[in-house]
């Protein structure tokens, strides 16, 4: 079975980062130093989705590895660690989104709790708890196998196959995105989104409506609902993942 890898960077490979960096090993993780500049980091990051940033006293990383750090973590979907003095965790956690970092150690660090929590980052990675939520509403239980068939490798996907089956998962469940069907029997999409917004625990949930009809007069009708966005059923696999994928990043 091949060996996850983990990136750690820093400004040097001093004796503390070679401790915590067997420690990872003994962990059973491939783990890898490189220091902390632009062309090492990018040169050594492959599929990593995991990145250790070490900082030595008052050796914080440039602004160029600040944001190169942040574009790449970001668009790989990944996360960091920061280890440091607690003044220069707080210095980088003001520059990178929080949701970017998984965790952070104030120095002295306890090696056996760090490696834990690394492997507990890819635990948590491999059973999906990283992956944004997306509940899709529609009464074709065809097209909603389709669609969470296109989803289900990029997204922690549920579905619903009515209105009301949807607003009773929503009371026990959180989501990150709502597509809804905008043309359904008993409950239509938008007396759906009415009830959403009308309810203090969904009324900040994002909803994007699915339509079949591409005519401007229906179109104009969805769009003046407000929701966040829409896609014609038409949509293809790739173009819908492109669209979501830049619906969260701009989200963020």
């Amino acid at each position: 079975m091949e060996k996850k890898r983990v990136i750690f960077t820093g400004d040097k490979e001093s004796f503390i980062v070679r401790v915590l960096v067997k420690k990872v090993a003994d962990a059973g993780f491939d783990c890898v130093f490189v220091p902390s500049t632009v062309n090492d980091i990018n040169g050594a990051w492959d599929d990593e989705q995991l990145i250790i940033l070490y900082m030595d006293d008052d050796m914080i990383p440039k602004d160029d590895v600040i944001h190169f750090l942040t574009d790449k973590v970001e668009e790989r979907g990944a996360q960091l660690i920061l280890v440091g003095e607690q003044l220069d965790i707080d210095n980088i956690c003001s520059r990178i989104p929080g949701d970017l970092i998984y965790k952070t150690f104030s120095r002295p660090v306890d090696n056996s709790v760090f490696a834990n929590t690394v492997a507990e980052y890819h635990r948590k990675m491999e059973s999906g708890d990283f992956l944004k939520r997306i509940l899709i509403v529609d009464d074709d239980p065809q097209y909603l196998s389709l669609v969470r068939q296109w989803l289900k490798d990029s997204y922690k996907v549920f579905m619903a196959n009515s209105g009301l089956q949807a607003i009773k998962f929503l009371a026990k469940n959180k989501v990150d995105l709502i597509l809804l069907d905008h043309e359904m029997p008993v409950t239509s999409g938008p007396k759906v989104l009415e009830m959403l917004r009308s309810d203090e625990e969904t009324r900040s949930i994002p909803v994007m409506f699915l339509t079949g009809k591409s005519d401007k007069e229906s179109v104009m009708a969805v769009v003046a609902l407000r929701p966040e966005g829409y896609f014609l059923k038409s949509i293809q696999r790739d173009e819908l993942l492109e669209k979501l994928q830049q619906f969260f990043i701009l989200r963020k």
